[in-house]
């Protein structure tokens, strides 16, 4: 196995779209990854930090820090929740996860290693947000922000976004590096019934994810799903994969709305990716968490 070259931070929403589950498991198969921590966002954040670690647990990570973070958005907007979050482990309230902030434990990890972490964000920014203000270093110290969010190939806004906009603007306007991968790259990928049949072999990690995976989609009534944040970590570990634009800004609407215009800024935007052979990669590297 490779010795891992990326120092990272997850910061997520797991629990609610099982993507964040699937993210979280390519980084635990990821060889270049050195997983450092992990962080969580949005409602119920002690649920979801409870659910990641268990998660952890199956995936053979149990010392892997897990922090509860923002419950509510920087304006205290309507937490959306499906209700099913955690329901799969009935015993989830007696995971015990770790002391602490999260948006301190952000801040004291990038700064204390200025240019050597990056940061996986596939929920609202609320936690990102906090961390810039907290500390202005932080984005200058960040070696990347790699975020799931926005949609740059129609006014609609995208879930991440719009659930916290306001914390979207001060991210995308802090001056960090960024690489942000929109919907209209992650609804081109699908996983279906054979993708889980190959994660379901992953030992315990993948029967918890195999369980998941059709939670959700009981939840749409659906036999597929787009795995939007594990592609957005793929980006990160497997570039080669993917195109991007030039860099630039990109601007969030007051409804979450995003645009991106190259020239003067330091964020680039995801610009096509191999349906399959992205699938085919998400499906590998969970694979290889149970190894």
């Amino acid at each position: 196995m490779a010795s891992p070259t990326m120092r990272v931070i997850f910061d997520t929403d797991i629990g609610t779209d099982v993507d964040d589950a699937l993210a979280l498991a390519v980084l635990l198969g990821s060889p270049e990854v050195d997983l450092a921590g992990c962080t969580t966002v949005y409602g119920d954040t002690l649920l979801r930090a409870r659910l990641a670690k268990r998660l952890a647990k199956l995936g053979g990570r149990a010392a892997l820090p897990v922090i509860p973070g923002a419950v509510k958005t920087l304006t205290d907007r309507n937490v959306w929740w499906a209700g099913h979050e955690g329901k799969l482990f009935p015993d989830l309230d007696t995971e015990r996860v770790d002391p602490g902030d999260a948006v301190a434990y952000l801040v004291d990890r990038v700064t204390s290693a200025p240019g050597e972490v990056d940061v996986v964000a596939v929920g609202p920014l609320t936690n990102i947000a906090h961390a810039i203000t907290a500390a202005p270093s932080f984005a200058r110290d960040v070696r990347h922000l790699w975020i799931m969010g926005g949609r740059f190939d129609d006014p609609e806004p995208e879930h991440n976004l719009k659930s916290d906009p306001e914390a979207a603007a001060v991210v995308f306007a802090s001056g960090a590096p960024i690489t942000v991968t929109g919907l209209e790259i992650t609804t081109t990928v699908r996983m279906d019934a054979g993708d889980v049949s190959a994660i379901a072999g992953a030992g315990p990690l993948g029967e918890a994810l195999k369980a998941e995976i059709e939670q959700w989609w009981r939840f749409w009534n659906e036999e597929w799903n787009c795995p939007h944040d594990p592609i957005t970590v793929l980006t990160m570990v497997a570039p080669d994969l993917f195109t991007f634009s030039p860099e630039g800004r990109v601007s969030v609407g007051p409804d979450g709305s995003s645009t991106f215009e190259p020239g003067d800024g330091r964020t680039r935007v995801t610009t096509s990716a191999p349906p399959l052979q992205v699938a085919q990669e998400i499906v590998r590297r969970i694979a290889a968490a149970a190894a």
